[in-house]
């Protein structure tokens, strides 16, 4: 027979919390690993009830999804928390805040409702702003008309298991350029794959196609994520929990 963990098992979770939180300056140089032990930590600090895993080994129920990668800052990374005792999704939001680094922020944190659906479902798409010290809008504008005139770009991405070439183009739905004080800016809508296309992905087919090098190290921002919808707006994952905490508040009203 199989050993069984001594004492009682843990408390069952009576309540989820989905949490947007931005990461900023300097910690968009954190590994997404580092990000987890500093949020697990600040979960302490905040004594958030969190529930646990059973087992030999109990880790706090923490769900990330669809973290950006290494250097780029983000407005917009989700995490799901589970909780042992019920708790005010605003006081959490607020207690969190303040165990964090400056640098991370929590956003926004609502509870997930019954009949919601899961969180991951609901994002297949990052929108990205991707500064480009050096380069002016006549620079970039050509080279971005080209790379989307294409049909395949095909870069080499490093990866685990070393490098593989994957096509750029194929997930990049929509994109456009501006300039703001003399730098230009790129947007572009991106949907989530494997391999996942990121902006350094997309910077290298614009050097394929264009040859546009860069002078300086891009700054790109992560300023959404959700699903892509077939009119190309990218819906906000928290706004069916909204939603429905909101329908449920009309319903007791009524009662």
């Amino acid at each position: 027979m199989a050993r069984q963990p001594e004492g009682p098992p843990p408390p069952p979770t009576v309540q989820k919390l989905r949490i947007r939180y931005a990461k900023r300056g300097r910690l968009r140089f954190a590994s997404h690993r580092d990000l987890a032990r500093t949020l697990e930590r600040a979960l302490r600090r905040a004594q958030v009830p969190m529930a646990f895993s059973a087992g030999f080994s109990p880790h706090p129920k923490i769900s990330y999804l669809g973290a950006a990668p290494t250097g780029s800052a983000s407005e917009a990374e989700y995490l799901e928390i589970g909780l042992s005792v019920r708790c005010d999704p605003e006081a959490v939001r607020a207690a969190l805040d303040a165990a964090l680094p400056e640098d991370l922020a929590v956003v926004e944190c609502v509870e997930a409702l019954e009949g919601t659906g899961s969180l991951a479902d609901r994002i297949d798409t990052s929108v990205w702003r991707v500064e480009l010290p050096g380069v002016a809008l006549a620079e970039l504008e050509p080279a971005l008309a080209e790379f989307l005139s294409r049909d395949v770009v095909t870069v080499a991405k490093r990866t685990k298991n070393g490098l593989r070439d994957i096509d750029a183009r194929a997930s990049v739905t929509s994109a456009f350029a501006v300039e703001e004080a003399g730098c230009a800016i790129l947007h572009m809508v991106v949907r989530q794959g494997t391999p996942a296309v990121r902006p350094d992905d997309v910077l290298a087919a614009l050097t394929a196609v264009a040859d546009l090098r860069p002078p300086l190290p891009p700054r790109a921002v992560r300023a959404a994520q959700g699903r892509l919808d077939d009119t190309g707006t990218v819906a906000d994952p928290l706004g069916p929990d909204r939603a429905a905490r909101t329908r449920c508040q009309g319903e007791h009203a009524t009662i």
